[in-house]
């Protein structure tokens, strides 16, 4: 689904809109039509920097993660959570979250499904699994 872009919005306002409504802003290269992250300036297809943004649904399968049973300074406000890496439904892109309350690899076996369902300023994309 591609959306055009509402003036006087940044790129990275429109991110999070995108993210608090379960979405995922990616590029579409012009010339090839090579799909890659939003945060990404050249295709690395065809290197060409010009792109139109698409929209994803933010769901998709557990790729690998690393889980921080013990916050670091500055996330005191949760307990234990995953910061996961995460393959996105019918297209071949990586993204990673946050997912609160991961505390052991029992929690979030490989393959689970998650789902983006909101932005912090301090997390970043915060997930959540599904079934």
């Amino acid at each position: 689904m591609t959306q055009s872009k509402p003036k006087n919005q940044s790129s990275r306002d429109r991110f999070i809109e995108f993210a608090k409504n379960g979405n995922i802003i990616l590029n579409q290269c012009n010339k090839c039509n090579n799909i890659i992250l939003e945060t990404v300036y050249y295709c690395d297809k065809c290197f060409s920097s010009s792109f139109k943004q698409i929209s994803y649904i933010g769901k998709g399968t557990v790729v690998t993660y690393t889980i921080q049973a013990v916050a670091p300074e500055g996330f005191e406000d949760v307990n234990s959570y995953a910061w996961v890496i995460f393959k996105l439904d019918d297209c071949n892109i990586n993204v990673s979250g946050f997912l609160p309350g991961i505390s052991s690899p029992s929690d979030l076996p490989l393959g689970s499904k998650i789902k983006v369902v909101d932005f912090h300023e301090k997390h970043g994309l915060i997930l959540q699994k599904y079934q």
